[in-house]
């Protein structure tokens, strides 16, 4: 694609949006940027992108469209709305941030994708690859857009990319090197609408890849193992508990690798600072991605043993009075929430709730056993997440309305030898703008209580 001269429109001012819009200016481009959201709203960002940019249209959208050659959209924007049905009968070509850094990098692409554990998987991805020296950026969903660095790449620059579902909905051309899809669960129901809908975006991840490249696939998780009859490159699984036929698996509580011909030893989990069975299958895919972009095991296993994880993922947050307080703000669906509840070795008050995305949470509450004391819940899903409880016979509920409630029935209750446990199994758009506010707000909130 050629963007030197062209018409293109940028639909949204989120924060892949701000880097496309400039992005796009140095390549040449005209930008007209639009958003639903007033300017008023929006007045920090528009200033920063006003001096890149022809036109705005903000608090509406353009209602003349057949003079646009593009449309890059924003990953939050649904591609259901009649505005985008308008364009699309005008001839604009829709695509997204990622499909834009890859039409304008060099380099090559790892693209990490999944329900749970893809933002852990690319950081220690990311971490393996500075330890081996090779030139490389960890960009996506994991916080710094594709395209911010896309222009800075070079052939042999490898762009390690976490993509939501959401991303692959506006690929055309996007192809992985190396691809990963490490499971499917139900996530993002109110907007793929069936579970069908959910895992063909994120099979669009190796829809471009050809013999030359290598898909990875988490054998343990059926939906998963049985892409592999979609994939035209070279399937490779990774496995916490099965070895047979498996590029990456464990054994002997050792993390192995045999995808080049021979079984290599690469770290014991117990010495990986990474805890809990969902970070041991990040773990073994993150080896397996890199020792198949050709970097030596010693590399991988130094890697493995000095990652000591990622923000609001299970993220130690303090010691008080002799219980423990952990972030997990990006639990974000019951899926996740079940894997933090699954690493926690205490008694345990959960803190839940948040935005509803037409999730199923009785599951959650099938694996709190005696684990759990109270679930406190806050958000506009704590009537729901009740509901659920009740149905399956928990009955030690709390409601608050807020994180600084939450957090202070906690402080005031737990005791010694438990642990606090913020995993909303729910995005975080009903009260924060997202999982990091929401998990920088809880973390201020226990530190207050720091003596």
């Amino acid at each position: 694609m050629v963007f030197k001269g062209k018409e293109v429109l940028v639909v949204g001012l989120a924060k892949s949006g701000v880097s496309a819009i400039k992005a796009l200016f140095e390549v040449g481009a005209s930008v007209t940027i639009t958003d639903i959201k007033p300017i008023e709203k929006l007045n920090d960002l528009y200033l920063e992108v006003k001096p890149f940019v022809k036109e705005a249209v903000l608090g509406t959208h353009p209602t003349i469209l057949d003079n646009f050659d593009f449309a890059v959209m924003s990953p939050g924007v649904p591609l259901d709305l009649p505005f985008v049905d308008q364009m699309r009968a005008a001839g604009v070509q829709i695509i997204g941030e990622i499909e834009l850094a890859y039409q304008l990098s060099k380099g090559s692409y790892i693209g990490i994708t999944g329900t749970n554990g893809k933002t852990t998987t690319t950081a220690l991805t990311g971490a393996i690859f500075d330890l081996s020296g090779k030139k490389h950026f960890v960009v996506g969903n994991i916080g710094l857009p594709a395209v911010s660095k896309a222009l800075e790449t070079d052939a042999d620059t490898t762009m390690v990319t976490e993509i939501s579902s959401f991303q692959l909905e506006t690929i055309v051309d996007f192809r992985a090197k190396i691809a990963a899809v490490l499971n499917l669960k139900p996530d993002h129901l109110n907007r793929h609408k069936t579970m069908e809908g959910y895992v063909e975006a994120k099979m669009r991840i190796f829809e471009n890849q050809t013999a030359e490249d290598q898909l990875v696939l988490n054998y343990d998780d059926s939906l998963t193992r049985a892409l592999n009859i979609h994939s035209k490159g070279k399937v490779h699984y990774f496995s916490r508990v099965s070895t047979e036929g498996q590029s990456a698996f464990i054994q002997e509580r050792i993390i192995k690798l045999n995808c080049n011909g021979q079984i290599e030893n690469v770290c014991p989990i117990e010495e990986m600072k990474i805890f809990g069975r969902h970070n041991e299958e990040n773990a073994l895919a993150a080896a397996l991605i890199c020792r198949l972009a050709g970097i030596p095991v010693e590399v991988i296993a130094k890697g493995l043993r000095s990652f000591s994880g990622v923000e609001h993922r299970i993220e130690f947050t303090a010691e008080i009075n002799g219980v423990k307080y952990y972030n997990d703000s990006k639990g974000t669906n019951p899926d996740s929430t079940i894997c933090a509840i699954d690493a926690m070795v205490r008694p345990t008050y959960l803190i839940a709730g948040g935005y509803d995305k037409n999730s199923d949470f009785s599951p959650v509450i099938n694996v709190f056993e005696d684990k759990i004391k109270t679930l406190i819940l806050l958000g506009a899903t704590k009537d729901k997440i009740a509901m659920a409880a009740k149905q399956n016979g928990f009955n030690q509920i709390v409601f608050v309305e807020n994180m600084e409630q939450a957090v202070a029935y906690a402080y005031e209750h737990a005791v010694d030898g438990d642990a606090v446990l913020l995993s909303p199994a729910c995005a975080s758009w009903d009260m924060y703008d997202n999982f990091e506010k929401r998990g920088e707000h809880f973390k201020t909130c226990v530190h207050q209580y720091l003596k």
